[in-house]
């Protein structure tokens, strides 16, 4: 007797579930809440160097170079050649957040200190690490991020000192003082380095660089960097306007440029790699199963 006219559909049928059951776990994981991480492009020999030269130069311009580098007189004093006063509005008005009293000007100046060098980079570190850690990253993943934005932060604090000497703009609290005493401060060196502001620009540096990885990695938790480090950032600006060190406009100008390089570094040095196949996939393999209680067999595989 004939077999039933339904048994060859149900074996093709069969061999079709057979043939794409392989690729569900790969559907499986680009639908799963887990994010799918990503490889950047890295070199530790390219950007040890690039890192290591301009972390060199920032250094040397700051500890050993600074008295030969720094103008002696501001090119850029908000007055008048007849000594009128010509500060601009806007920075006029930001000089009101100086505050009142010498001590409470040393006291914001030690806080920016101890938030812009201290604390907001390593708050910045741990929190990249703590967002790689729970999105399952390779250990390696950490070292190379840490790399990353820390070669941020560094060519970004180059960038910072270039431009600082070249403009040599008179700090506000020089500014205000007589000719006869602006020579007198503690650090006549640094009295034209006010535009723009370094601790600012390293601040939001270290923050969106970190925050640029973080999506570029794709881990989870990332608007976790933002949330807290753009406030912080913030803060430090604000200290150095408390402090009575920078005006507005160069702490603007500080975390415009901070994050721009935070943003391009990640960007144009340590792209995506090509996306590989997931783990879970078998690429370039093809598997034959034979299916019992037929004349068919299952091809599948990964291509």
């Amino acid at each position: 007797m004939l077999p039933p006219v339904h048994r060859p559909y149900r074996a093709v049928a069969v061999a079709l579930l057979l043939a794409f059951v392989p690729a569900l776990p790969a559907a499986a994981q680009e639908g799963a809440d887990e994010p799918r991480l990503h490889e950047l492009r890295f070199d530790w020999t390219r950007d040890g160097i690039i890192t290591g030269a301009a972390g060199v130069l920032w250094i040397s311009s700051e500890t050993f170079l600074k008295d030969n580098l720094a103008p002696a007189q501001c090119r850029w004093c908000d007055r008048a050649p007849d000594g009128t006063d010509r500060l601009n509005r806007l920075d006029r008005w930001g000089r009101g957040l100086a505050g009142s009293t010498a001590e409470s000007r040393k006291r914001a100046h030690q806080w920016s200190n101890v938030i812009g060098f201290a604390a907001l980079p390593a708050g910045v570190l741990g929190l990249q690490y703590a967002m790689g850690n729970s999105s399952g990253a390779p250990s390696r993943f950490f070292a190379e991020d840490a790399s990353i934005i820390v070669q941020s932060a560094v060519l970004a604090s180059l960038a910072n000192q270039t431009v600082k000497f070249i403009a040599g703009r008179e700090r506000p609290f020089v500014h205000v003082l007589p000719e006869d005493q602006k020579g007198l401060t503690a650090q006549p060196s640094d009295n034209n380095l006010s535009f723009y502001s370094g601790h600012t620009n390293l601040a939001f540096s270290l923050v969106v660089s970190a925050g640029t990885v973080a999506a570029m990695r794709g881990y989870k938790h990332q608007a976790w960097i933002w949330a807290a480090g753009l406030p912080v950032a913030t803060s430090v600006g604000l200290l150095r306007m408390g402090a009575d060190k920078h005006y507005l406009t160069d702490v603007a100008m500080g975390a415009l440029l901070g994050s721009a390089v935070g943003f391009a570094v990640p960007m144009l040095l340590h792209s995506r790699k090509s996306d590989s196949a997931p783990a879970t996939a078998q690429t370039g393999q093809l598997r034959v199963t034979p299916m019992a209680g037929t004349q068919m067999v299952g091809i599948s595989g990964a291509f």
